[in-house]
């Protein structure tokens, strides 16, 4: 028993050699349903990982970076670019710099290029096709882009520190060898800024693309829209408004090299929403002119005219500062409001000025300033006249003027024709008419001791007699020496009368003269205000964009 179990004899050999390739056929088989069991259950995943590993080992192992993707090298390979602007982020117009947010589509075939925040390059690779029913069907691959070729296409007018200011991400290569390259980043570029107009004005900002070492030879750049830019997803932005943003190709030679370059120029076209100037700037700054027009309503002896005034002027110095603040400092242009700004403070200071001028007229005094005629004629005769201003019990017409003048001219005449006696007592020099005699008795008195002489001393040639001739004519006696010092005092009394009504006359020409200073500034200051404000606004492109 232990020899047979040891070693089988000769016919039990035979046996199992006979049965040996069924089992092994049945193994076969029963491996071959395992494995359709478990190819069954497994995942999808599992299968396209396998074939993708298959086709990416296929694609790269001989794939060259620094190969430009043609079938012929003598032809270009044609680019399509587009762009996608997703936000306008920033316009800083004193660095005169734009900060967008924008998906670069940049197409290799056709050779496009779209910029800022997200780029988008989209191209034809003749080295990455393959059927996609050799492997497993897949349709597409995702590759980092420093193992594929991609063009060199960078923004020209950028003004990152870096020059290139997005994240590489993966490629998409499909099937048919097209590569979609979607790299989101920030974007930069320098703007010119206008602000003729400020804060009424439009800007349009260039963004121009191009390949930095291939020629048009090698790299045709074309537009992949003739509309421009895509604005589908495009964010509102609170301070600017988008009106368009059409795109451009161009063809320059430059001074370095005789082949032709392409560029696609992108124009971002923009305008300033002027709610929140108008009503933080303009509004602010005419209320505050308004307040230094009522300076002027403000009665001189208050004593915080000029006070107002000066106030005044500095909070719009303020208020110049801040616009100075936000804008370029460039000598190109002056901003429609800071020449608005600049005529309110001229008006402002000329205000100031003037109130000067009223407090001086106002308080001058008979004892210091003498009103000149032309004075009296213009500001307290015509001026007030035109302004429609009366003083109290006195009407201002054109009328009054004329015969103001005129009784001021007979008065002059009167007086100089008149002794010194009839002009201290004002009465007549003829006492020959009994009216007189009767209204003045002491006129009847002073005739009955002069024969050759009138009653004042007159001579019959009609000179006028000083006081010393009329005590001469008078007997030497002790009425002659009364009259003599009863003639002084009244002279001197009357002197001092007429002088004290000559400066409460005076000072009140002066204050009057003052106020229709005033009320003229007033009109001239609040027409020159309207004025300004409404050719400003009328000047600007536009008023208000929401």
């Amino acid at each position: 028993m232990l020899s047979w179990s040891v070693a089988p004899t000769t016919s039990s050999r035979c046996w199992i050699r006979e049965l040996s390739p069924l089992l092994r056929q049945s193994w076969m088989m029963i491996g071959c349903l395992q494995l359709v069991f478990l190819l069954g259950i497994l995942p999808q995943e599992g299968l396209g990982g396998y074939h993708e590993k298959r086709l990416l080992n296929h694609l790269l192992a001989n794939y060259n970076t620094l190969e430009r993707p043609v079938a012929n090298e003598s032809e270009p390979l044609e680019v399509k670019f587009g762009l996608t602007l997703q936000q306008i982020i920033d316009v800083d117009e004193k660095n005169q710099i734009l900060t967008t947010n924008a998906w670069l589509n940049l197409d290799e075939k056709n050779q496009l290029l779209i910029t800022n925040i997200w780029l988008s390059l989209e191209w034809t690779d003749y080295n990455l096709q393959w059927n996609e029913t050799e492997y497993g069907g897949v349709r597409d691959l995702r590759i980092t882009p420093n193992k594929l070729w991609k063009p060199d296409v960078l923004m020209y007018n950028s003004a990152v520190e870096g020059f290139d200011g997005t994240y590489h991400t993966n490629v998409v290569v499909k099937h048919n060898g097209s590569c979609l390259y979607v790299p989101p980043g920030i974007f930069k570029s320098t703007c010119k800024i206008d602000i003729t107009w400020f804060p009424f004005d439009d800007q349009h900002c260039d963004m121009k693309f191009g390949s930095w070492t291939y020629d048009g030879n090698q790299l045709d750049l074309v537009l992949n829209s003739e509309e421009g830019g895509d604005l589908s997803d495009f964010i509102t932005n609170g301070e600017w408004y988008l009106i368009g943003m059409p795109g451009k190709k161009n063809t320059i030679v430059y001074q370095c090299c005789p082949e032709p370059y392409f560029d696609v120029t992108f124009t971002i076209q923009i305008r300033r929403r002027t709610l929140y100037y108008f009503f933080n700037l303009i509004v602010p700054c005419v209320l505050i002119s308004s307040m230094a027009l009522l300076g002027f309503t403000l009665p001189p002896d208050s004593g915080e005219k000029l006070t107002l005034g000066v106030t005044i002027l500095l909070s719009l110095t303020v208020f110049l500062n801040l616009v100075a603040e936000s804008m370029p400092t460039t000598s190109d242009a002056v901003p429609l409001i800071g020449t608005y700004f600049n005529c309110i403070m001229f008006m402002v200071a000329s205000s100031v000025v003037l109130t000067v001028v009223v407090l001086n007229y106002h308080h001058r005094t008979a004892d210091i300033h003498e009103m000149p005629q032309w004075i009296k004629t213009v500001l307290l005769q015509w001026l007030p006249w035109i302004l429609g201003m009366s003083r109290p019990g006195k009407k201002i017409t054109r009328k009054t003027i004329l015969m103001s003048n005129r009784m001021k001219e007979l008065e002059l005449q009167e007086r100089s024709s008149k002794s010194l006696l009839a002009n201290v007592l004002d009465i007549d020099d003829d006492f020959r008419h009994g009216n007189s005699a009767a209204a003045n008795p002491s006129a009847g008195y002073i005739r009955s001791h002069f024969g050759s002489r009138s009653a004042y001393g007159t001579p019959l040639s009609g000179r006028p007699a000083t006081v010393e001739e009329t005590s001469a004519s008078l007997p030497l006696s002790g009425t002659r020496r009364e009259l003599q010092t009863i003639l002084k005092e009244l002279q001197f009394i009357t002197n001092r009368m007429k002088k004290a009504d000559e400066e409460a006359e005076l000072i009140s020409d002066w204050k009057f003269a003052a106020m229709v200073v005033d009320r003229f500034c007033l009109i001239i200051f609040t027409m020159f205000t309207v004025i300004a404000t409404v050719a400003v606004l009328l000047s600007a492109p536009h008023i208000i964009v929401q």
